[in-house]
């Protein structure tokens, strides 16, 4: 009979570790060399994130806040508010309202709101890449699904924020009125862009996703840089609630959708293993014999 070599290798020798999965479980045996790890090259990643943002970006934008039903999202804000109410966490107003004598302060908050976001995401992507080359993909792949995944929140709970509500909630748009680093109310934006996407709140989801990556970076450091790494998600919250840019509920949607993103990350870095270990075993596995057709194992090699 035939001997066909398994897809899968068998148990009996060791198998060659994953860097993908070195701290989920992955098996990491010292008596084989690791295999080489996927090259990674910088302009692939540059072009493989901006086709993906920019594919994103098309899609939440293409149901703009203009064709968006202003009551549609209106009704699922007085669902937020009845929600938070109920969790008793409904203190947005009352917040923001402490804030607004300060319009340098607020002022300041919008702007972080606006370039923050994008800048300690983008510093935390290059970082990894860096110096954490083998944990990259996961932690790219977990950023791609967070963000994918709030697709699903923006097309199917479209939410108006806060600072959009009716004046009888006492909300304001700081936006309009102190100004920051750009204007919703003006020009393309105005005409592009989905304000009702705010469930979930990619900010929160963006700036935790942040302190995880740079973690590796605070564990073997002073006790400051933990702190600024617990610190900076902590303010994203507290700059998206004096904006009026989102709701506390908003950012626990933002939380979920990362979480649900990690997942999605693990399962890729699962199945990238299963290859690696199926490309190992075909090269590594044993050659049959021309007679007998059974498999012959490897002489061991002589230490010089």
């Amino acid at each position: 009979m035939v001997w066909l070599r398994p897809l899968r290798p068998a148990r009996r020798g060791p198998i060659p570790p994953d860097p993908d999965l070195a701290d989920v479980g992955g098996e990491i045996d010292p008596q084989v060399p690791e295999t080489k790890a996927r090259r990674l090259r910088w302009w692939l990643e540059v072009l493989y994130i901006g086709t993906f943002y920019s594919i994103y970006t098309s899609i939440r934008n293409t149901q703009g806040s203009l064709r968006v039903g202003t009551e549609h999202a209106y009704n699922n804000a007085i669902k937020i508010i009845d929600a938070e109410k109920i969790l008793r966490i409904y203190y947005e107003e009352s917040i923001q309202q402490f804030f607004l004598g300060n319009r340098k302060f607020v002022r300041s908050l919008n702007i972080f709101y606006g370039t923050g976001h994008f800048v300690v995401t983008i510093s935390a992507l290059i970082w990894t890449y860096v110096h954490l080359p083998a944990r990259y993909p996961r932690m790219r792949n977990t950023l791609l699904a967070t963000t994918g995944l709030a697709l699903i929140g923006f097309a199917f709970f479209p939410l108006m924020p806060p600072r959009l509500m009716p004046t009888s909630f006492g909300f304001m748009d700081t936006l309009d009125v102190y100004g920051g680093s750009w204007s919703f109310n003006k020009g393309a934006m105005q005409r592009i862009s989905n304000q009702y996407a705010a469930m979930p709140s990619l900010h929160f989801g963006w700036s935790t996703w942040c302190a995880i990556s740079f973690w590796p970076w605070a564990l073997n450091g002073k006790l400051w840089r933990k702190l600024l790494l617990l610190a900076y998600p902590t303010t994203t919250t507290f700059t998206i609630v004096v904006t009026g840019n989102h709701f506390v509920l908003d950012a626990a949607g933002g939380a979920l959708c990362l979480l649900f993103g990690y997942q999605i990350a693990l399962l890729l870095a699962r199945v990238n293993a299963r290859i690696n270990i199926v490309d190992w075993w075909r090269v590594n596995a044993p050659a049959a014999d021309p007679q007998t057709h059974e498999p012959q194992p490897h002489e061991p090699q002589k230490m010089e």
